[in-house]
Order: structure tokens, then C-alpha cells, then sequence
């Protein structure tokens, strides 16, 4: 399995006249849904296609209830889900309320065995 990306030219926003260069941009080979996920997790584990649905539906459930609580959710070698915050600065620390905050994202960061997989993705250039 591979992941396959173009070349796609791309100025410096900082200095426009410098001359573009080269990035990465990946193509997706499609999607993957929830029903896929259980066929496959089934099809190489004893749990049944039900069950797995289960696991995953309370996943949906319990991980942002703990997000909401503050917390830092780690599943082990999988990685683990945190909450960041942007927005904009308050002239005094008094001062800074909800209000400043703009946006909200979940962050993933990877474990170990989950990062030595992803680590060994081949990658082939399309045109």
C-alpha cells in the first residue's frame, strides 16, 4: 500500500518574490467508514461486527466527555487526544475570558507502535 502525492509549486508568503518551490500535496485514494473499520476488525479478531460497533459508538460517547472535562485521553500504543485553544490576547490576565477564545481543535498525537506504522508508508509521485 502506498499514498501518492503531486508536486505542486508554492511561494514563500513572507517574500513573494523569491522563486517557488516544491511541496508534497497528498492525494487521498478515498474514504474509509465505520462499517468498513468493524468488517475488518472482525474478520481478523474473535469480536463479533456488533460488538465492535458497540466499542466504537462508546468511544464517540466517552472520549469527548473526558475532553470536556480537562483531561488527556491515552490509548496506549494508539496515542492520545488532547484539546487546544486559539484566540486572540486580553491586555490583562483579568481581563481574559471565554469570550477570547476562538476556536477549539482536538489534537492527536500518535503512539509509539502507532508512529513506527504510519513511519513506514511508501509513497509514490503522481503528475
Amino acid at each position: 500500500m502506498t499514498v501518492t502525492y503531486r508536486a505542486v509549486a508554492r511561494k514563500n508568503p513572507g517574500d513573494q518574490t523569491q522563486a517557488a518551490k516544491f511541496y508534497a500535496q497528498l492525494k487521498s485514494s478515498g474514504e474509509t467508514t465505520t462499517r468498513q473499520l468493524v468488517r475488518q476488525i472482525s474478520s481478523i479478531s474473535t469480536v463479533s461486527a456488533a460488538d465492535s460497533t458497540a466499542v466504537i459508538e462508546a468511544f464517540l460517547e466517552v472520549i469527548p466527555l473526558a475532553l470536556a472535562d480537562g483531561k488527556i485521553v491515552r490509548l496506549g500504543d494508539f496515542g492520545s487526544f488532547s484539546i487546544t485553544v486559539k484566540g486572540d490576547g486580553a491586555t490583562d490576565a483579568s481581563e481574559l475570558t471565554r469570550q477570547y477564545i476562538k476556536k477549539i481543535s482536538v489534537k492527536f498525537r500518535p503512539g509509539k507502535i502507532f508512529r513506527q506504522s504510519i513511519d513506514t508508508i511508501d509513497f509514490t509521485k503522481i503528475e
